[in-house]
């Protein structure tokens, strides 16, 4: 059982940037896929940024490229979403998922996530 805990989300302003943390905790198997998905009001939990769980290898929604980076500790099991030059789109809570233990790949649906955080919010102002 993996538990995920998320760090960070504040109110922020238009063109400002904010790191988040998501710590995992309970698997000594740290080999398993992790993603940020965020989700609107109104608007269906969408996938936001993902990497693998035996590379440094990412993947980026559209909307995230060239604004937010995806990195990993491994020695501290925490995962970090940095955003840079935030939109009041960007408005959402966000959440950390991760994918079963020896499920590496990098997958962008939900249903491939086993865990999940209880969700950061995040809000920018115009």
């Amino acid at each position: 059982q993996v538990q995920l805990v998320e760090f960070g989300g504040r109110f922020v302003q238009s063109g400002g940037s904010l790191r988040l943390s998501c710590v995992a905790s309970g698997s000594t198997d740290s080999n398993y896929g992790m993603a940020w998905f965020r989700q609107a009001p109104g608007k269906e939990r969408e996938f936001v940024v993902g990497i693998s769980g035996r590379s440094d290898r990412t993947m980026d929604a559209d909307f995230a490229k060239g604004r937010f980076t995806l990195s990993r500790d491994g020695a501290q099991n925490t995962m970090y979403l940095q955003m840079n030059s935030l939109k009041p789109e960007d408005t959402a809570v966000y959440f950390c998922a991760a994918r079963a233990p020896r499920s590496v790949a990098i997958t962008t649906t939900e249903i491939s996530y086993a865990y999940w955080g209880q969700g950061t919010q995040v809000t920018v102002s115009s």
